[in-house]
């Protein structure tokens, strides 16, 4: 018996590790109308060993689909519903409804609004819903036995930063203090992490412009720069780096942060080609997968997130919004990735 429950023991350590170590997730966007099916995108995600994935709405297809399998989700409450969810009531419902009743999926945290910002006059309006909104949500999964194993966090990024460079001096803008440090609290006093959209892409092109372009794309054989003495080989380092000081400032330092987004375009403008963006996903998984860590932060793998399975055709905004897809319509590869 001594000898089953040891061999138990180091079969359950060898599960843990193998899990954590596949640390790549793809985000699903669904802002398209030419997508296979979510029961042939969920079969995609199988075949090509993606063991996590985000959606950014409840989907009773999607959520279906992924009945029984061994993908974990980040599943979002988009920003027009948060107003409703600050209703304790009505967010039991939605827990209800959305995630209690789907038992055979693997949900891994919520993510309560994406990238509300103070400063930005499309997300304004959300602000003073996101923090009850996540109380209420953490309520109801307290409530039903399920805290424990889905944390509630919500997704925010960089542009909340008034500086970033050097990561040491990161910090968060003064006009989001009053929105962003009781989130951190929130995290902190319920061990989740913090969901960040991460995008080199997005700090290269500016403004102002970042025109070390194999600073961004992982390529740099040489430190660009080095932070009371750490070497900074590549911009996503130097992003994370500054958000975990920033937020290491406010009461953070020991919130974990889950890298929600990061991609780069295959089109729409000088700096958005196919062999960037391939080579910009094939160096990211494999540093974020290593247990390099960062300068800041070593020693460690990275969960992070690629944006996204496919292009998306109807997405507003620049071109290049439309052309973040790894794999093509037709559900072939399109840079090859090993997750």
């Amino acid at each position: 018996m001594a000898l089953n429950l040891l061999l138990l023991g180091l079969l359950m350590n060898i599960y843990v590790f193998t899990a954590d170590a596949q640390s790549v997730g793809v985000c699903y966007g669904t802002v398209a109308n030419n997508l296979p099916l979510p029961r042939e995108v969920v079969s995609l995600y199988i075949r090509n060993r993606i063991t996590r994935m985000r959606i950014y709405a409840p989907r009773s297809d999607i959520l279906e689909a992924l009945r029984g399998t061994n993908i974990e989700l980040i599943l979002d409450v988009p920003n027009v519903s948060l107003e409703k969810l600050t209703n304790p009531n009505l967010a039991t419902d939605w827990v209800r409804n959305n995630v209690l009743n789907y038992p055979d999926v693997r949900f891994r945290y919520i993510s309560v609004g994406n990238e509300v910002d103070p400063n930005n006059g499309d997300t304004r309006q959300f602000v003073g819903f996101v923090l009850p909104a996540m109380r209420n949500v953490q309520n109801a999964l307290r409530a039903a036995g399920r805290a424990n194993q889905i944390k509630v966090s919500t997704a925010t990024y960089t542009g909340l930063l008034s500086k970033s460079y050097p990561p040491s001096e990161g910090v968060f803008n003064e006009s989001v203090l009053s929105f962003i440090q009781p989130i951190i609290t929130f995290l902190a006093q319920n061990g989740s992490p913090m969901l960040a959209n991460i995008y080199p892409y997005f700090a290269h092109i500016g403004p102002p412009a970042l025109p070390d372009l194999p600073f961004a794309l992982f390529t740099r054989t040489t430190p660009a720069y080095s932070d009371q003495g750490r070497p900074y080989f590549n911009l996503f380092d130097a992003m994370y780096d500054a958000h975990y000081v920033a937020q290491s400032r406010l009461g953070g330092g020991n919130v974990e942060i889950v890298v929600s987004e990061s991609g780069w375009p295959s089109f729409g403008d000088t700096f958005a080609r196919l062999g960037n963006a391939g080579t910009y996903y094939r160096k990211l998984i494999s540093h974020v997968k290593s247990s390099r860590g960062t300068p800041a932060r070593p020693g460690r793998s990275i969960e992070t997130y690629l944006f996204a399975m496919f292009n998306e055709n109807l997405k507003p905004g620049k071109e290049t919004e439309k052309h973040f897809g790894v794999f093509f319509l037709n559900q072939t590869s399109k840079y090859q990735l090993s997750f």
